[in-house]
């Protein structure tokens, strides 16, 4: 854990760089709730806490136990209970049915194994009228770096025809 949080919470890193910017994008409220489908080490979960504040929920979701646990302690360090830390399987977000007012993934959607199963999880997990945000990389021939190319496993248009064939409008 302590690896990847040099490397995913780092200036360099566009993401990071830009974070707030990222989080207050996603327009959340007091007393919303938000899913942080593959939080990782928790770089956007302060800025949903505190958006939602203490009559919110945080989900924050991940897939590797040790962030899991790593989000829980640093939930607890940090006094915020309106954060939970979700272990999800590789096809399901492990999401409460209708328990989200926003799902939200960044730099993780590429990772998806089973993008079609993923997300009609994360379909089940919206409450009615609720949001994905996808902030993702985009590989575009002949503008993206060979390493995002290489990296990323479908282009923008494929994103977003999977997202469509698990009921999103």
């Amino acid at each position: 854990v302590d690896m990847m949080v040099k490397r995913f919470e780092a200036e360099s890193r566009e993401v990071f760089a830009k974070r707030s910017t990222i989080a207050r994008a996603v327009g959340l409220s007091p007393g919303m709730a938000v899913a942080d489908v593959g939080a990782g080490t928790g770089v956007f979960v302060d800025f949903f806490a505190s958006d939602v504040q203490a009559s919110g929920k945080v989900y924050a979701v991940d897939i590797a136990p040790k962030f899991v646990e790593h989000l829980r302690e640093r939930a607890a360090a940090r006094n915020q209970p309106q954060v939970e830390a979700v272990l999800c399987t590789a096809d399901d977000a492990k999401l409460p049915a209708a328990s989200c007012d926003a799902v939200f993934t960044c730099d993780t959607y590429h990772h998806f194994e089973y993008p079609h199963s993923t997300l009609t999880s994360i379909h089940r997990a919206l409450r009615p009228q609720g949001q994905l945000v996808i902030v993702d990389f985009e590989g575009i021939p002949g503008v993206s770096r060979q390493w995002t190319l290489d990296h990323v496993r479908c282009d923008k248009q494929q994103v977003i025809r999977e997202v469509l064939a698990a009921g999103f409008v």
